[in-house]
């Protein structure tokens, strides 16, 4: 937890120096999870998500962009359509912490310097990491938490729509699925080796979540120049 502050005080100073405009703000919506437990919808929140946003506006139509959310990802079988997944009744909570960097792509330029209302739709996507917990299949057909914790790394897809609603806020509504290198985030695959024989599952196929919510952020920042990227 430490070391997520830590890495997003060092950006904020850094990117600071730049004469550019920037957005920090708050991250609020839902989560739902796509594996091997649980319901198979790509957008049904069922779990608070919240969390932190910093963007940096390289450009009109580009940001660099950095967050950190924090969530409960659930899995119920029973919340399934799929029958077998309803009688097997296999069900697990694991609390997330989501680290995500990378580049928002707008639409339409957005430049909050233009005055008047500005809106667009935008793309994001980079890189994530995710801390969470491990679980495991025990001897009662139960999911049964391991003891300890790991690191899945994924690539976040995520569309929006962002509107200027103030002088200086900007408000955004989007919805974001994460495709994760792993597939042990519902247990499905042990992390510990000597449970290596408990996995079950489709093992060919990673485990995804979900991320559909606002954010609300604050502009500051003096008047940047653009010109270079037009």
């Amino acid at each position: 937890m430490r070391q997520y502050i830590l890495l997003i005080i060092t950006i904020l100073t850094l990117q600071l120096g730049h004469a550019q405009i920037h957005e920090f703000g708050v991250y609020l919506g839902g989560s739902n999870f796509i594996g091997d437990v649980g319901a198979t919808d790509y957008i049904a929140p069922n779990q608070l998500v919240f969390g932190g946003i910093y963007k940096w506006n390289r450009s009109p139509r580009h940001s660099y962009r950095i967050s950190l959310l924090f969530s409960e990802l659930e899995g119920i079988d029973k919340n399934s359509d799929d029958p077998s997944r309803q009688l097997r009744g296999l069900q697990f909570n694991n609390q997330i912490i989501e680290l995500s960097a990378g580049m928002e792509f707008t639409f339409l330029d957005f430049d909050l310097h233009d005055g008047g209302f500005v809106s667009t739709p935008y793309l994001y996507s980079g890189i994530s990491i995710t801390r969470h917990d491990n679980f495991f299949l025990n001897n009662s057909g139960q999911l049964e938490y391991e003891g300890t914790k790991s690191y899945a790394y994924g690539i976040p897809l995520v569309l929006g729509f962002k509107a200027a609603i103030a002088q200086h806020f900007v408000l955004a509504l989007e919805v974001g699925a994460r495709y994760t290198f792993s597939d042990e985030i519902d247990g499905s695959v042990p992390d510990a080796k000597e449970l290596e024989s408990r996995s079950f599952g489709n093992l060919n196929n990673n485990d995804w979540y979900t991320f559909t919510g606002i954010t609300l952020t604050y502009t500051f920042g003096r008047n940047p120049c653009f010109c270079v990227f037009k």
